[in-house]
């Protein structure tokens, strides 16, 4: 006999994403006290042009296969963006989810382009956020932490992570909504699934910012960084989809021309380029 699976995904997502949004901002007028942060059950079944009846059974579990239709309307009506509404599709029709298992060997034409790129750090993740290839700019600029093997593990679980980022509070909710991106791409993959559980287990802020289901891939962002050896940086973030691997993404930092940043990375890669003897806190990264 088949094991049930009582989990309710698309309940939680769509309780999560009911308690974002405040009537203000979906057009409701103000209605005085409220027991909810965001919007009432009957409020998203207005917005949607569903019964209440329908939207409560949807959050409970009890109606387990919602039309395209009805999905696109509370998509709407709960303001989600491209990639939020994607992944409520996901939940709600499960059977329509298909795709390839996320690739975790580098090319090894890939990881020349990497050496290549000698002037920024240049590094491959993949799905679960495991750093699989790394050049040498990119090894020195994370030379603080313990590991450089896991971008989400470091930030949630290394103490150095708290300085590093200069908004660690942003880079955080960032790796989480990239996080569980991923995870929407690749439903229980196994990697995936023993990175969330360890982080769940072991870092409680990881914990409340899973169950807010913010969800959004990384593409590109500014960054600030605190380096031990160089000092402030101020970084533009890329990430470029590698198309023949699945789950893998080529992360590069570059700098403005002429700043004080571009200077650093200058610096960077002079100490990245010396004996270890010389610079002891930078060290290779070990790939398994």
């Amino acid at each position: 006999m088949a094991a049930v699976d009582d989990r309710n995904e698309l309940g939680d997502y769509l309780r999560a994403r009911r308690n974002a949004v405040t009537p203000a901002v979906a057009g409701l007028p103000h209605d005085g006290l409220r027991r909810v942060p965001g919007l009432r059950r009957d409020e998203v079944a207005l917005l949607a042009g569903v019964s209440t009846d329908y939207y409560l059974r949807l959050e409970q579990g009890r109606e387990r296969r919602p039309s395209e239709q009805v999905l696109r309307a509370i998509a709407r009506a709960l303001l989600l963006d491209e990639d939020a509404a994607a992944h409520l599709y996901r939940l709600g029709k499960p059977e329509l989810i298909t795709g390839p298992a996320p690739v975790v060997e580098v090319a090894p034409e890939l990881v020349r382009l990497m050496a290549g790129l000698r002037d920024v750090p240049a590094f491959v993740v993949g799905a679960a956020q495991d750093v699989l290839a790394a050049n040498a700019l990119a090894e020195a600029l994370y030379s603080g932490f313990r590991r450089f093997e896991n971008l989400v593990q470091m930030i949630f679980l290394d103490p150095f992570a708290r300085n590093f980022y200069g908004d660690w509070d942003r880079a955080a909710q960032t790796a989480v909504a990239n996080l569980r991106a991923s995870a929407a791409q690749f439903p229980g993959h196994p990697r995936l699934e023993t990175v969330l559980g360890g982080l769940s287990a072991r870092s409680p802020v990881f914990a409340s910012l899973w169950a807010e289901y913010e969800i959004s891939p990384r593409t590109q962002e500014d960054k600030h960084f605190r380096h031990p050896r160089v000092g402030e940086l101020h970084l533009h973030f890329e990430a470029l989809a590698v198309t023949s691997a699945p789950g893998q993404h080529l992360s590069v930092y570059t700098a403005e021309p002429g700043s004080a940043s571009a200077d650093g990375l200058v610096l960077l890669r002079r100490l990245a380029a010396a004996p270890a003897a010389e610079h002891p806190d930078i060290e290779g990264k070990t790939h398994p």
